[in-house]
């Protein structure tokens, strides 16, 4: 099909878990829900048109929202309106797919951007023979997840097979991490065909503040994450026990009064039991994303310590605050995090000795301030969410005519 004049600047973006417009700290609600929001809304800023299709999971919601002028939310009918879990969503792909087709037809975009292997499912499915190119971006892929859960893996059976497909036939992939692209390059996709552009983080919103800390107040470690075991909060809690006189605060999953229901927080509170630090651990339960910076301002260090991570943008959020950042070897992490500049990185498994790192950190307050400066240079000079959304609409112009509207070439 070729290219008319009114697709120029036009972006749809599939997100079919993931809405731009949801709460964040729910079970599927993280970081690919911001991914899509930020860069979105810079596409948006820099005149593009931006359509994100994400599936309707509640009767009350509208046809299409806006999100912010150039950027619109359209709820697309695709099993139950209720929430479902992410990984019992494939079933309704066939339905997305259908759905989008009928949109793109009428009204084709210049490029599609698919967010997560199941939305690549269907972006595929959408385009076929419309002639309209798909930028795949995975998030986390399916190889990596089996790999580190084995058997408690609730992937579909069909997810790598699937995965594979997608990336051999969509027209670019889109990567945030180098180790990314080596677990691509594994798959068997072409290397030649992968760009790597990171997540981001906003320097305005996370940026370092200055609460009060009272005299002689014990020093203070900071987790942030979804409440689940893979993110390493049991690590941070043993660790804890080999640093007197500092306290453990641990943010996120539901709200501080549902905590007593969740199963990773009795969990949490039970390792902390065991090793004589529960009087040192506080689960704050999930914090909203306006109070995550001054929290964070208020920490020593930051502690993101998954078993794996796809990229993590914790790490970011908290170099943007000057804060230092003790990180697990991992994923998007061994990019972010500079060791021995920006904080330090440790092994992923549990034999290293974490609360040494963590002790020697905190006897060292300059050290501390360099790491948390460089942290911050860090993030504005490659993770902002204008650097990426610019990235990424380069990769755009790779595989289309699409130009924004202000007449700029991205």
């Amino acid at each position: 099909m070729s290219r008319t004049p009114h697709t120029a600047g036009r972006v749809a973006m599939v997100s079919e878990h993931a809405s731009p417009l949801a709460a964040l700290g729910g079970p599927d609600a993280g970081g690919q829900n911001v991914y899509v929001a930020q860069v979105a809304r810079q596409l948006a800023r820099k005149g593009h048109r931006v359509t994100v299709y994400t599936r309707r999971d509640s009767a009350g919601l509208p046809d299409r929202m806006t999100l912010i002028d150039g950027v619109q939310v359209v709820h697309v009918p695709a099993g139950p309106p209720a929430p479902v879990p992410k990984d019992e969503l494939l079933p309704h792909m066939a339905e997305f797919g259908e759905f989008l087709a009928r949109a793109w037809v009428k009204s084709p975009p210049g490029v599609v951007h698919a967010h997560f292997w199941m939305s690549g499912l269907a972006a595929l499915t959408g385009t076929r023979g419309l002639g309209i190119p798909v930028v795949q971006t995975y998030h986390a892929l399916g190889t990596v997840k089996k790999r580190y859960q084995g058997a408690a893996d609730t992937s579909p059976a069909a997810r790598l097979a699937i995965e594979e497909a997608i990336g051999h036939e969509c027209a670019r992939i889109i990567a945030t991490c180098s180790d990314e692209v080596a677990e691509l390059k594994a798959m068997g996709l072409p290397e030649d065909r992968i760009d790597v552009v990171p997540c981001g983080v906003d320097p305005d919103q996370f940026a370092p503040v200055a609460p009060p800390r009272p005299a002689g107040a014990r020093k203070r470690l900071l987790a942030v994450g979804r409440l689940v075991p893979r993110k390493g909060f049991d690590r941070a809690i043993r660790a804890l026990a080999g640093v007197p006189d500092a306290q453990l605060i641990v943010a996120g999953g539901p709200e501080a009064d549902l905590l007593g229901a969740d199963p990773e927080a009795a969990r949490l509170r039970a390792v902390a039991g065991e090793y004589g630090v529960l009087d040192r651990v506080t689960l704050l339960g999930g914090v909203g994303r306006a109070s995550m910076p001054r929290l964070m301002s208020s920490a020593d260090l930051v502690l993101s310590l998954p078993r794996y991570e796809p990229f993590g943008i914790v790490p970011l959020e908290a170099m943007a605050c000057a804060t230092p950042v003790v990180a697990t070897a991992v994923g998007g992490q061994l990019d972010t995090v500079v060791d021995g500049t920006t904080g330090v990185l440790v092994p992923a498994d549990d034999d290293h000795d974490l609360g040494a790192v963590i002790r020697s950190l905190l006897a060292d307050p300059d050290r501390l301030a360099r790491y948390g400066a460089a942290g911050r240079e860090r993030v504005l000079a490659h993770y902002t969410w204008d650097r990426v959304a610019d990235g990424v609409a380069g990769v755009y112009d790779a595989v289309s005519s699409i130009r924004s509207l202000s007449g700029v070439v991205r």
